[in-house]
């Protein structure tokens, strides 16, 4: 029977291909890394479970910053505004979004944020398209809410809870001062539009940040 063996030279060489293999593998690697989602902690608006005086409190420190760079901001209105009336609390800023959310005693509602582009009657022409971005009932009450939601926003209601606005830290501290605001918040200068969170600081919320109760009878549309 012929000897099988492999001779010890050919087992260098393999080990040394190997070897070379791995490397390579290495090296394509840190010259391509894996794709990471970009991660963003930037966020406007109250945490759940703030205290409202201490997020106002965070809002009026976050306007006075150094610098005249235009930032990102988010304006929180004293009580719903009808869309109409979104051009005379805006201060002449860029609108990016508006923010609506029908009221309803003892029903939440969802929050629904536009995108507009720029011109401010786009933003006071916004609630229609609003009532079409209302999440997917999952079931018969958030049917029925939806529902109630999308008649009261394409009628135009007081609904309008808060803006997403650019503008330098003058211009918003201008606006902060104005009746009918009640609180604006601004980002460093260096966010990146789209890549933060919105939550606005909702009338309903007087002394603590948290979710009302949701028994109450839905309204019909």
């Amino acid at each position: 029977m012929p000897d099988r063996r492999v001779p010890p030279w050919r087992g260098i060489l393999l080990g040394a291909a190997a070897v070379a293999l791995i490397a390579l593998v290495f090296a394509l690697g840190a010259l391509q890394p894996p794709y990471r989602a970009p991660v963003s902690t930037d966020r406007l608006g109250p945490d759940q479970g703030e205290q409202v005086a201490d997020y106002l409190a965070r809002s009026r420190d976050s306007l006075d910053t150094g610098g005249d760079e235009p930032r990102w901001a988010l304006v929180s209105f004293a009580e719903p505004l009808a869309p109409g009336e979104i051009p005379q609390h805006s201060g002449g800023l860029r609108i990016a979004q508006v923010l609506y959310r029908v009221p309803a005693p003892g029903v939440q509602t969802p929050l629904v944020a536009v995108p507009v582009p720029e011109g401010v009657q786009a933003a006071a022409d916004s609630a229609s398209y609003a009532a079409w971005l209302l999440p997917r009932p999952v079931d018969d009450r958030s049917a029925r809410v939806v529902a109630f939601s999308a008649a009261r926003l394409r009628s135009g209601c007081g609904c309008v809870v808060g803006l997403v606005v650019r503008g330098t830290p003058a211009r918003l501290r201008n606006l902060a001062g104005q009746n009918g605001i009640r609180a604006v918040q601004a980002l460093p200068a260096d966010a990146v539009a789209g890549s933060f969170a919105v939550a606005p600081l909702l009338p309903d919320y007087r002394d603590v940040v948290a979710p009302g109760p949701d028994d109450g009878p839905v309204p019909e549309p």
